[in-house]
């Protein structure tokens, strides 16, 4: 199986959005840990005046971690998945938070450089097809100085890490796939995730786009050494 991208992938997860809400909710950890990664920025004030872009939003969960961290912050939620982002909005959010259907490589065109403090990304760029040219665009949406979490599933470069990522894959969560009857999306993740960067790679790669304060942040639980927060600041720009 190759893996899917672009409009084949946002069909996959508009097809999956209708039970991923369950599936995520059984995983141990998922919403304490974007929400950890989401604490991970430091705002200040509760995030009060500050403009949150959380890209890849999904059903919601990493915009329900990121109010939780910064309850005061202007979010605004991207997904390119129709069917993911209706089910985002559809649910009850402050006064504050708005969502926007669009594929991450075409916002350059739709907001303004610079315009935000804050860039959230969960679960995203193993999926893309040029991670480098969204780094870029990225810090082109940040104000200088802003702040970049990504929260990922990042392997940390050892053979158990990759061990425990096929195992929990093969017993839990492509039978799980299977009985929603997205059993191809479910063997995108698991292929997305070992074919992606390492831990370390991906902490290059950032620093390739210009991202400084790089600082590469462990997750508890069965996830150590696959999931990670990595968090890093814009920069000033030349």
């Amino acid at each position: 199986m190759t893996l899917l991208r672009d409009d084949d992938l946002s069909a996959a997860f508009d097809h999956g959005s209708a039970a991923y809400d369950r599936l995520v909710a059984a995983s141990p950890g998922y919403h304490g840990h974007l929400r950890r990664s989401a604490r991970r920025l430091g705002l200040p004030d509760g995030g009060r005046g500050l403009r949150v872009l959380d890209l890849g939003c999904g059903t919601g969960a990493s915009t329900a971690a990121l109010l939780a961290a910064a309850p005061y912050a202007r979010i605004i939620g991207v997904d390119a998945s129709a069917g993911m982002l209706a089910r985002a909005a559809a649910k009850s959010w402050p006064e504050g938070v708005d969502f926007v259907h669009a594929p991450v490589e075409e916002l350059a065109g739709r907001l303004r450089p610079a315009s935000f403090d804050v860039v959230f990304a969960g679960y995203l760029f193993r999926n893309l097809a040029d991670p480098d040219k969204v780094l870029d665009l990225v810090r082109g949406l940040l104000a200088p100085d802003g702040r970049l979490a990504v929260h990922e599933y990042t392997l940390g470069g050892s053979p158990v890490h990759r061990a425990v990522w096929n195992t929990v894959c093969a017993t839990v969560i492509q039978p799980a796939g299977r009985l929603t009857g997205d059993a191809g999306l479910y063997r995108h993740l698991r292929r997305s995730v070992l074919e992606f960067d390492t831990a370390p790679a991906f902490a290059r790669r950032l620093r390739r786009a210009g991202f400084t304060d790089v600082r590469v942040l462990p997750l508890p639980g069965w996830q150590t050494g696959i999931t990670h927060t990595f968090v890093g600041s814009a920069g000033e720009r030349a």
